[in-house]
């Protein structure tokens, strides 16, 4: 069945869309504040200007707490209010498919390890960083933690938004565009664009507009959500910097400064669209355009 027509199986109108968006958002916010409670008295220091002393992986762990609030959130309103199988807003699929899920997320995860190696070859400023006090308990709150948060964010933009789109539109060009624009502006607030501006914001609609294809088209969010977690899980253990919102004690850190770099443009333009074209083949998708038009 078309994945974004999966939100006729429930109940609901107007309201209870509305008041979903409500109690998504002050899921966030609760969460944000319990977070900010925890650094303010236990650590002494706010989440917003966290010393360069600070313990990375507690900062890490609280900044990614808000994010399974909304996952829960999202999941009792689809359960409650709209009285649907929570497996609808996941997938088409009788049940969730780990295969397609771990296929992306191998296959994302190859490529960036191959672009840090490129980029190592050619001179980037790249630095071992490993700190085997720190690293291990890092890798464990990578592994459980931040599929959660990449989750929360699949489930917000490529499940609950864009099936309320596609709802209201009757296509699916326009739910992948709008839930791909308010994917890129939900990180207008990380440090990384202040420091680089807004151009960065064309790297974050570019990736929301791709994720959104990629659900679409193979009727399911397993193929996003695998890739989105890698590409998180990459950027916490394997390369950080200390400009971005992710500042880890990972492998390697990029001492490069804040730019919008060959990779960025790389992958919005050639390595997304190569991966459109690769996963349409693996899954033998059909009416491709019938499906966005």
């Amino acid at each position: 069945m078309n994945f974004l027509k999966l939100a006729d199986k429930g109940e609901g109108n107007g309201g209870t869309y509305m008041f979903t968006v409500v109690i998504i958002f002050f899921s966030l916010v609760a969460g944000q504040l319990l977070s900010e409670i925890i650094a303010v008295n236990q650590l002494g220091f706010s989440l917003t200007n966290i010393p360069e002393n600070a313990d990375l992986n507690l900062v890490l762990t609280l900044l990614l707490i808000p994010f399974a609030f909304v996952f829960i959130a999202i999941l009792v309103c689809i359960k409650y209010l709209f009285k649907r199988p929570i497996i609808t807003v996941f997938t088409s699929r009788p049940k969730f498919d780990w295969k397609r899920f771990f296929t992306s997320f191998g296959i994302w995860g190859a490529v960036l390890l191959l672009a840090l190696g490129i980029g190592m070859a050619v001179g980037q400023p790249v630095n071992w960083n490993f700190n085997p006090t720190t690293f291990f308990l890092l890798l464990l709150i990578s592994i459980f933690l931040i599929p959660i948060q990449t989750t929360a964010e699949e489930l917000m933009f490529r499940g609950f938004l864009m099936q309320t789109f596609g709802k209201i539109f009757k296509n699916g060009w326009v739910p992948v565009l709008i839930s791909g624009i308010l994917f890129g502006f939900l990180h207008w607030a990380n440090p990384e664009v202040a420091l680089i501006g807004n151009i960065l914001l064309l790297y974050y609609i570019g990736t929301g507009v791709f994720l959104g294809l990629l659900t679409v088209w193979d009727d399911g969010m397993e193929l996003p959500m695998g890739y989105h977690a890698i590409n998180n899980i990459f950027a916490s253990v394997i390369l950080t910097n200390d400009w971005q919102a992710f500042h880890t004690d990972a492998l390697f850190i990029d001492r490069s400064g804040p730019f919008f770099g060959w990779e960025s443009w790389l992958t919005i333009i050639v390595l997304q669209p190569l991966l459109l074209i690769l996963f349409a083949r693996m899954y033998k998708w059909k009416n491709m355009k019938s499906k966005l038009f």
